[in-house]
C-alpha cells in the first residue's frame, strides 16, 4: 500500500511588507478591497478575496508594515476580476495610474499592471474564454 500523497489544495494568504501600513491601506481600498473581519492588530492590514458563495474558498491580501522604512516590490501577484475594463477604469477615476491599458495575452487573458505605493505589482485580469 502506498502512502497517502500530499497535495497543495489551496493558497492561503500573500503577505506584502509595505513602509506605510495607512497610506497602503488606502490605496487597497481605493481599489476595492474589503477587510477581513476580525481585530484591529497595529501595523497588519488584512483583506479578503473571494469565498462569496462561488464555492470557492477565500483567499487573503494581507499588508504588514516593515520596520526599515523603504519597501521596493518584490515581484507580481495576480488577480481576477470579473471585468477587466470597468475595474481599469475603476482605477482611473481612483488616481491610479496602470501602467498600461488592458489587453489581450497570447496566454488567454486580458490584463492590466499597475504598482501599489511600495512597487508591488499588482495584475488584474480574467480569462477570455
Amino acid at each position: 500500500m502506498n502512502p497517502p500523497v500530499a497535495r497543495i489544495e489551496s493558497l492561503s494568504a500573500v503577505t506584502l511588507t509595505v513602509s506605510d501600513i495607512a497610506r497602503s491601506v488606502r490605496f487597497y481600498e481605493a481599489l476595492g478591497f474589503e477587510h477581513k473581519a476580525g481585530p484591529a492588530i497595529a501595523g497588519f492590514a488584512s483583506f479578503v478575496l473571494g469565498g462569496g458563495g462561488s464555492g470557492a474558498a477565500a483567499c487573503y491580501l494581507n499588508l504588514l508594515e516593515g520596520p526599515l522604512g523603504k519597501v521596493d516590490g518584490w515581484g507580481r501577484a495576480i488577480f481576477y476580476v470579473s471585468d477587466v475594463d470597468a475595474f481599469y477604469e475603476h482605477a482611473l477615476a481612483e488616481g491610479i495610474t496602470p501602467a498600461f491599458a488592458p489587453r489581450d495575452a497570447p496566454w488567454g487573458e486580458r490584463y492590466f499592471h499597475l504598482a501599489d505605493p511600495d512597487g508591488h505589482e499588482l495584475s488584474f485580469a480574467r480569462p477570455l474564454a
